[in-house]
């Protein structure tokens, strides 16, 4: 393929708001690349879903928590296409729903593992591929936040809320780092979205209880969340680095 199409990487892509961004970046002319952790078939059906539409998509199996997953899947964009235009850092867990102190220690440092630090090997080597000073063209990295970052999430996940505070406080920071060297990084921040990350983590609260908690009065869906990521990566906000934008129906 030629190399005028932009390519945008997207960690934990096959489901839920991953899924969305990959569908909404190759309907926006972005060849996409997204790795999965476990689940090839809901992989595969994304890959041949954007390829059917005419887009270009590549999936990797890789658990980013892992040493050395995130090395190969960087090698796999250089590899296929050579450039690296956006980052979308989705991948995230919750662990299982409990007061901390019925947690146990190993859930809680999985949870730092992907959200935290393999979300910060992530742009770096991002950077790495687009900053100005080491021969890329610029580009864009948008990580996702939680509500949970300001509630703390007590009596669920704590640990969870913590991990996304880390990735707020990283984010600001690592934003006005990079702001003179052509990328630009913003934080997307969903509410209650319509996904399986809650169920899976064992929460009990229906449907129906989760929407009145909220003002919009429903949760939100991953192409919502979506939209708002593709702008951010988008010229339309060119002017736009160290945002953090809720995307939470009012809550």
């Amino acid at each position: 393929m030629t190399n005028d199409r932009k390519v945008i990487l997207v960690t934990g892509g096959s489901r839920g708001i991953g899924r969305a961004v990959c569908e909404a970046a190759a309907a926006n002319g972005y060849a996409v690349v997204f790795n999965y952790r476990s689940d090839a078939a809901a992989a595969e059906s994304l890959r041949a879903a954007i390829e059917d539409a005419g887009g270009t998509a590549l999936a990797v199996q890789a658990d980013i928590a892992e040493p050395g997953a995130l090395e190969a899947l960087f090698a796999a964009v250089d590899q296929r296409f050579g450039r690296l235009d956006a980052l979308v850092n989705n991948a995230g867990i919750t662990g299982r729903a409990s007061p901390f102190m019925d947690s146990e220690p190993e859930t809680i440092e999985r949870v730092m593992r992907v959200n935290v630090l393999a979300l910060f090997e992530a742009c770096r080597a991002g950077i790495a591929r687009m900053a100005l000073s080491r021969g890329g063209r610029g580009g864009s990295i948008v990580n996702l936040s939680s509500g949970a970052a300001q509630t703390g999430s007590p009596n669920t996940y704590v640990w969870y809320g913590a991990s996304k505070a880390a990735v707020d406080a990283f984010s600001k920071g690592l934003a006005t780092e990079l702001a003179g060297d052509g990328i630009r990084v913003n934080v997307v921040a969903p509410g209650i979205t319509d996904t399986d990350i809650h169920t899976t983590g064992g929460r009990t609260l229906d449907r129906e209880q989760l929407a009145r908690a909220i003002p919009m009065g429903r949760m939100g869906t991953p192409a919502e969340v979506a939209s708002a990521i593709l702008f951010l990566i988008s010229e339309a906000a060119s002017y736009i680095t160290g945002a953090n934008l809720r995307v939470g129906g009012g809550r």
